[in-house]
């Protein structure tokens, strides 16, 4: 009797300890995406965040939700058709699109006024208040936007972009970064500030950009800010990024290995609490 008491402690015991079982959804746009299409990269990056987070924390299992070239506009505008189901842990990484295709801002006042799909504020009302539909008890992780140098995508030059070091439509990444602050203050859940991250400043996404010299017509490497002045012709020029140009991203706006590596170890910190 002793002997089967002591085994029932002892199970008992071996269980508390075990780590819990998590589900997490994680919501966001190419960044998220690349983690099932590592292809899609040049096969410059060997994982993402997400498989990085469960290697650390087996004890959760992972659904990608990202969706390549998406605003929190559109997730917002298909809530409801995208699968979302109930999960222990929902990350939502948006952003970056936003600024770019110059949607509105707005203001804190949006999000707490549920004002609708018109400005990011009430896009990221919409995406909250289903997650807490979905499950009230829930943990939230935001993460806000990196800083971003100039995009060329690999796979079509003509797909390219400045970065947050200029406005687009009179609007700053950090603005929509702050915002991001701004909601997570709200609603008391956890941030992930990769915007104002040191590691990930401008200086930091790349070590350079190969373009031609304007006087000479030869290639040399600009490092930031140098290579904002150099013109870029993606009809004529060779891609800007060989693999020595990486450094946080691969390509002035995704992660790299090393990017990845920064942005998963900031959630196994907030996530192994869980």
């Amino acid at each position: 009797m002793k002997k089967i008491i002591f085994l029932i402690a002892v199970i008992f015991v071996i269980a508390s300890c075990s780590p819990k079982k998590l589900t997490w959804i994680a919501i966001g746009d190419s960044i998220t995406y690349l983690n099932e299409h590592t292809n899609e990269t040049g096969n410059k990056i060997t994982k993402g965040y997400m498989t990085r987070v469960v290697e650390k924390l087996p004890n959760i299992k992972y659904f990608n939700q990202g969706h390549n070239g998406w605003t929190s506009g559109d997730i917002a505008d298909k809530i409801d058709s995208i699968g979302l189901e109930k999960a222990d842990v929902y990350s939502v990484f948006l952003g970056t699109n936003d600024w770019w295709h110059g949607r509105k801002l707005g203001s804190l006042s949006d999000y707490q006024n549920s004002t609708g799909n018109n400005t990011v504020y009430g896009s990221f009302r919409i995406i909250i208040s289903k997650l807490r539909n979905l499950n009230p008890n829930a943990k939230i992780v935001l993460i806000t936007p990196m800083q971003r140098a100039d995009f060329v995508y690999i796979e079509d030059m003509k797909n390219n972009a400045w970065g947050s070091y200029k406005d687009k439509n009179g609007q700053w990444l950090s603005e929509f970064a702050e915002a991001v602050n701004n909601i997570g203050k709200f609603e008391k859940v956890a941030v992930v500030d990769l915007y104002n991250e040191p590691g990930m400043k401008l200086e930091n996404l790349i070590k350079y950009k190969r373009l031609k010299d304007p006087q000479t017509g030869t290639y040399k490497n600009y490092p930031y800010p140098e290579f904002i002045k150099i013109p870029f012709n993606p009809e004529t020029d060779e891609y800007p990024y060989p693999a020595d140009a990486m450094d946080i991203t691969y390509d002035g706006l995704h992660p790299s290995d090393k990017g990845f590596d920064i942005i998963a170890e900031k959630l196994v910190t907030i996530m192994k609490n869980y």
